[in-house]
């Protein structure tokens, strides 16, 4: 890009730790190192927040992305709720407290699709404080995805180590094989191609797939899955990607490693377990949680609100600078294709 990228951050949950992660990542000369951030969300409790941080920050509240002066020490604030400080009780959302959450986000995506911004980074929310508000959706991805009209979308956990996308995320176990297609993976495997290639910078690709069973199934001793679903849905993926490099079905538990120490660039993982545990033990602190197959470029946080620690100022903003600067590569990447 010839300008730095304008990214719009949301505050997250009032009661959670958003608000003075929020405030710490902005302190940081990270935050302007190849981007334009700004923050959407509610002026009270971000002045709150900068108190209980006390940093030396000052916010400069806006109506417009073009008011935005993106100066290091000053904290561009679009506000879209009027909270009062009173309110707001670490770990105890309201329905108040929960639209204002949503109202971030929702402003957050309009400036997106409108253009004025070149990506949005979201801050932890919680599932409970959506549906105090009265949400239909369980979280981030799935209102954003109605928001944009998005027809395909998955979730990657991305650090500069492991990359992971999941083929099945919320369910319980007993019912992952059900839930497995070689027409689900083969798409998962199309989506994950076309978004390194596209937001990553990679024109090859190398895509590993994890085996559903001990040993890739052991030739069928411990399971035909292997060979039933997922090897047809790599033979398909190959035909539609042929400048990728995409494996068998791998044994589990191997892959990762293999993946972590530079051989492949992502690994398809057909459970949430079987992929978040290897990733959050390489990316506890600055993972990064990238919505796939949106017309909008989103990153997120890879941790929820925190509850128990909100407003204590002793959370980490690791994570939510990884997200910042991966929103700055994926917008830069997508203009200069």
């Amino acid at each position: 890009m010839t300008r730095l990228p304008i990214l719009a951050l949301t505050m997250g949950d009032p009661c959670g730790i958003g608000p003075e992660l929020s405030v710490n990542a902005f302190h940081s000369p990270r935050a302007y190192e190849g981007m334009r951030p700004l923050l959407v969300g509610d002026e009270e409790i971000m002045k709150k927040a900068i108190e209980t941080t006390g940093l030396p920050l000052t916010l400069h509240p806006i109506t417009s992305v073009s008011e935005a002066t993106f100066t290091p020490g000053t904290i561009d604030l679009l506000p879209v709720s009027s909270l009062s400080q009173d309110e707001v009780i670490p770990g105890a959302p309201t329905a108040r407290t929960g639209q204002a959450m949503i109202d971030a986000i929702v402003r957050s995506v309009d400036l997106a699709l409108n253009g004025e911004c070149d990506a949005i980074v979201t801050g932890p929310i919680h599932k409970v404080a959506m549906k105090l508000a009265g949400s239909e959706f369980h979280g981030h991805t799935e209102l954003i995805a109605s928001q944009t009209k998005a027809s395909e979308y998955a979730m990657m956990m991305a650090g500069d180590r492991l990359k992971v996308v999941l083929v099945t995320i919320h369910i319980p176990l007993s019912q992952v094989i059900d839930a497995l297609s070689p027409v689900v993976i083969t798409d998962l495997i199309d989506l994950t191609a076309r978004s390194l290639k596209e937001r990553f910078g990679m024109p090859s690709p190398r895509i590993a797939v994890a085996a559903l069973n001990p040993h890739a199934g052991e030739e069928g001793l411990f399971g035909d899955e292997e060979s039933r679903i997922i090897a047809p849905a790599i033979a398909k993926a190959r035909q539609m990607h042929p400048e990728c490099t995409i494996s068998d079905a791998l044994p589990p538990d191997t892959v990762f490693f293999k993946a972590s120490q530079g051989y492949y660039d992502a690994v398809i993982c057909m459970y949430h377990d079987q992929g978040l545990i290897p990733f959050k033990m390489v990316h506890f602190h600055d993972g990064v949680n990238t919505t796939l197959g949106l017309p909008i470029i989103r990153t997120s946080v890879d941790h929820g609100t925190a509850y128990d620690i909100a407003w204590q100022n002793i959370a980490s903003e690791s994570s939510l600078l990884s997200a910042m600067e991966m929103a700055a590569l994926q917008a830069n990447n997508r203009t200069c294709r």
